[in-house]
């Protein structure tokens, strides 16, 4: 891995989980719109708090995923939520959609998307239960 990599890596916090997923959560709008733009496949899931300022989160699928454990969602929902202006809620609600229905337009500021074709749902936020790779 070359130093640039390493250096945008550290932008993001990188939570492992069993069966290959991983979540990554931007830390600043720039590291977001790097995330968002860069780093996320078009068949990862984006996730984001509907309503409130917040980190971006992109779900990796692992490659030959043909379905995503509910449960994993969920949690990455969780995390997503955590590190958001929202994290002290009871209970807040985050939309999440393919990568692949997030766009950046043109003279948006760091961190503004469009979305389409988004579900959502409601979760606690919490930190996962273990370190990030990232920090």
């Amino acid at each position: 891995m070359n130093k640039f990599e390493q250096k945008s890596l550290s932008r993001f916090r990188i939570f492992q989980f069993t069966q290959g997923f991983e979540v990554w959560v931007g830390k600043d709008s720039e590291a977001n719109d790097l995330l968002t733009m860069k780093y996320a496949k078009h068949n990862d899931l984006w996730f984001h708090v509907s309503g409130t300022s917040g980190s971006h989160a992109v779900l990796k699928i692992p490659v030959g995923t043909e379905t995503i454990p509910k449960e994993i969602i969920k949690t990455a929902a969780s995390i997503c939520a955590y590190y958001s202006k929202a994290k002290n809620a009871k209970s807040v609600k985050v939309s999440y959609t393919p990568v692949k229905n997030v766009q950046k337009y043109k003279g948006a500021k760091s961190g503004s998307v469009m979305i389409k074709g988004e579900k959502t749902i409601k979760v606690l936020p919490a930190p996962p239960s273990f370190p990030p790779k990232g920090g």
